[in-house]
């Protein structure tokens, strides 16, 4: 019997009955997307994941009609790389539709099934079919985003690499500071291979915060469309530790950088295939690429200063990005050079209730220690690795890398007493 694409092992469970998935889902490839949809609601949810950051180099065409419409679209034009078929039958019914799909469809199709029947004797009769992923109806956006984009993240596969984007809600906060403390503790506390990629090509730090000089840098790339592949960006990369590699910023006005909104795409692509995180120092612009690169990264961390200008464009960049990515969990935000003498602030908690979210982490002004890290070009854990400060950013590392550790309950005879005693305090 002819097969449909890539099919899954009888060990997995069905979709429905599974625990939660990863929350980071690879983007997918160039690939074209047909959905045949019975319901509104399910085409409603295809639409929408049509437009997800994720599948936006994808082509989705949707139509109503089901089964029976994609045995009609197929007899005799060649099928898409993924096919969508909601099946509102019963089991027997399903398969037979999809046995009459099998002997039109192309042998590198895959076929993703959206039904109401949760058996998993049914499961495993399309898995045999060549079916290469199941889904429970009702669902939502995610569910598609997360099942087309693991149709193509083979589990033997290198994990896509997590893009981590550092925005300064105002010049001056300090967002690249943050950035690069970031990815050093990605790279020493957590051991995984990071890159810091400078996007401010006129006036990056990245060289001077890591005491680097490379001749080469991320300019060489974007000016160089036509040679960019994985070899070519990693001859690009300064190394500065064992684990973390740096993408530099040339830092020179010899030439005026006016880019496209998709300037940097190959860039990305490039690094997401090698690397397993990258952090982007994102400058305090608002540019078609720059709000491309917050658009498409995994996570979001805004950099922001305890004032008046800086809460109204983090309120800004919150509100607008939730709204470009629905289906992404909101950006992150940290306050950062609190305590400032004599300055008047805004309160964390004002600050919180503006923007309706805690700040991920607040980190205190100290001239001293950021004065030296970046008169001597190293990170905060360089100088004192138990400061607190250098604490925060450890913290930060793990959150944004979806590492954060769990903090364990307290237990003890005394603990009652004690929060007794602090609650009256």
């Amino acid at each position: 019997m002819i097969r449909y694409g890539q099919q899954h092992t009888e060990q997995e469970a069905v979709p429905g009955l599974n625990a939660a998935h990863d929350a980071h889902i690879a983007p997918a490839p160039r690939i074209s997307i047909q959905a045949f949809c019975e319901t509104v609601e399910t085409g409603s949810a295809i639409q929408a994941a049509g437009e997800d950051r994720r599948l936006v180099k994808a082509h989705l065409k949707m139509q109503m009609g089901g089964v029976a419409a994609a045995l009609e679209a197929y007899q005799h034009s060649p099928t898409p790389n993924v096919i969508i078929i909601e099946a509102e039958g019963r089991g027997d019914g399903i398969l037979a539709g999809l046995d009459a799909l099998a002997e039109i469809c192309d042998s590198g199709s895959r076929v993703v099934v959206i039904g109401r029947v949760n058996d998993v004797v049914l499961y495993r009769e399309m898995i045999r079919r060549g079916v290469s992923d199941y889904l429970i109806a009702p669902i939502g956006t995610i569910d598609i985003v997360r099942s087309v984009c693991n149709l193509f993240s083979s589990p033997q596969a290198k994990p896509v690499g997590r893009i981590i984007a550092v925005t300064g809600a105002k010049g001056g906060v300090g967002a690249s500071t943050v950035a690069h403390n970031i990815g050093w503790a990605i790279a020493r506390d957590l051991s995984l291979d990071a890159v810091v990629t400078d996007l401010d090509l006129a006036y990056g730090t990245a060289g001077l915060d890591y005491n680097q000089d490379p001749p080469q840098g991320i300019a060489d790339a974007v000016f160089s469309p036509d040679r960019i592949d994985t070899a070519f960006v990693d001859r690009l990369l300064a190394k500065c530790t064992d684990h973390l590699s740096l993408l530099a910023a040339p830092a020179t006005l010899d030439r005026v950088y006016d880019f496209g909104a998709e300037a940097f795409d190959a860039i990305f692509d490039s690094l997401r295939s090698t690397v397993p995180c990258i952090v982007l120092d994102v400058p305090h612009q608002w540019t078609g690429w720059t709000k491309r690169a917050l658009v498409g990264a995994d996570d979001i961390l805004i950099v922001a200063a305890p004032d008046l200008a800086n809460l109204r464009n983090a309120k800004n960049l919150v509100d607008l990005l939730r709204t470009l990515r629905p289906n992404d969990h909101r950006p992150y935000y940290c306050l950062n050079q609190l305590g400032v003498p004599k300055r008047p602030e805004i309160k964390p908690a004002d600050f919180a209730k503006a923007l309706d979210d805690d700040p991920l982490a607040t980190i205190a002004f100290d001239s001293q220690l950021f004065g030296t890290a970046a008169n001597n070009g190293q990170m905060i854990a360089e100088i004192s690795a138990g400061h607190r400060i250098a604490e925060t950013f450890r913290h930060l590392a793990q959150v944004l890398t979806g590492r954060a550790e769990v903090k364990k309950a307290r237990s003890g005879l005394l603990m009652p007493l004690l929060d007794k005693i602090r609650k009256r305090a």
